[in-house]
This record gives structure tokens, sequence and C-alpha cells, in this order.
């Protein structure tokens, strides 16, 4: 099978599916931390939590399909050190939240806004420590962009496997101290990295989407095609 002769039937799917009635809840709490840090999702969020986007950049590459992820520099703050979608806080200049997520890939990995092909949206995800409601967008790019990190917002670029993710073998769960207190963290392995928390739940909502069952069974083996 061609890359192009599964890509085309595969991202019609998966525009079906992101116009349809989306897993939401249901599916970003397969990967939620147990007991949750916060029990407030999307529909619970304050009044006065602030705006932000991500994007889930899909690519071809290597006869599979791929997501950037960055790991963010050490920094004071909640999301230091962590691993997430590129995307950040919503600006005024921005028409919205589609435009924020695209103008912050752009700032952060250097894949300029008018590339990615916009699919749809997934379920807004409200994370606490931050206090920010995140709206995640799925994207496509035909061939691997030219990634160009900006040092001071990415410490790492991480070129993740679909098929990885879909890899039940890479969803796993650990006991963890955070914020003083034990909860169960369920994350993607990939690679040496641990994928958790709201950034895990969003990927948790795309790969629960009919389409993802297409990857799964190309070729025989997940996400290569």
């Amino acid at each position: 099978m061609t890359t192009k002769s599964f890509c085309e039937p595969f991202l019609s799917q998966l525009r079906c599916d992101l116009r349809g009635t989306l897993p939401g809840r249901t599916a970003q709490e397969r990967m939620a931390p147990r007991p949750r840090l916060g029990s407030q999702l999307a529909d619970q969020a304050s009044s006065a939590a602030r705006q932000g986007g991500v994007l889930v950049l899909l690519y071809s590459h290597a006869g599979q399909i791929f997501l950037p992820l960055i790991r963010r520099p050490d920094y004071p703050g909640v999301h230091g050190g962590q691993i997430g979608l590129p995307g950040g806080g919503y600006d005024l200049a921005d028409s919205d939240l589609i435009a924020t997520a695209l103008r912050e890939t752009s700032e952060e990995i250097g894949v300029h806004a008018s590339q990615p092909q916009v699919l749809g949206l997934l379920t807004p995800i409200y994370v606490t420590a931050s206090n920010y409601l995140v709206q995640p967008a799925v994207a496509w790019i035909e061939a691997r962009p030219e990634f160009q990190p900006d040092p001071y917002e990415v410490a790492e670029l991480i070129e993740a496997p679909l098929g990885t993710l879909l890899d039940p073998a890479a969803q796993q769960v650990e006991c963890w101290s955070v914020r003083d207190q034990s909860i169960e963290v369920p994350y993607f392995a990939v690679a040496q990295h641990k994928v958790w928390g709201a950034t895990a739940m969003m990927l948790s909502e795309l790969l629960a989407l009919p389409a993802m069952a297409a990857v799964r069974g190309a070729d025989g083996c997940a996400g290569r095609v």
C-alpha cells in the first residue's frame, strides 16, 4: 500500500470523525491521572479561565504517520520540563483558537501557519494547574516539515509515530507523587519520554476516533503505510 493510497481515505474519515460526535470526556478520562489533579473538565472551567490552543499536526514520513511533541525547557512553573503539543495562549490578534494553535506552532517549531491543512477540532479540556481552557485542533501536512524549534520555547522536538501511540504496550501506568499527592498516572511511552496529563488526555481522544482503526491495521503494522 502506498502512502498516498492510504492517506486519502484516512484523511477523509478523520475529517468526518472530527465533524461528528466526538468521544469527548470518556476518551480523555482513559489517560487522566487518578485521582485527577483537580476535578474540573472543559464544561466546568471558571469564567476566569484563560483560553489556549494547541495543534495535533499529523504528517507522513518514511512510510509512517507522525506528530510533533515538544519538551518544554526546565523553568519554575507547572509545565516546566513537560512534554506537550505545540501551542499556547490566545492573543487578541488571533481570529480564533485555531489561529492561536497555528501561530504558536509557527513560533515554537517553525511550521508556518499557512502550511497545515486544518481537519477539525477535538474536545476542549480544562487544565487546572495553569487555569487554561485548551482547544486542540487537528491538522495535516503531506510531508515532514522542516522543523526549526525555538530554543527559548523548546528544549527538544519529539517526532512521535502515530503507530507507537496506538500500540497498547506504549500505554502504561505508574504511581507518582505529584504536588504532595500520591496518584496513578497513565502515560504514553514515546522513546525515553513519558507523555501524561492533559496532553495524553487529548491524544487519547484522537486515538479513539474511528479513523484510527485503519492506521492500526495498515499493512498489519500500526501506523506504517
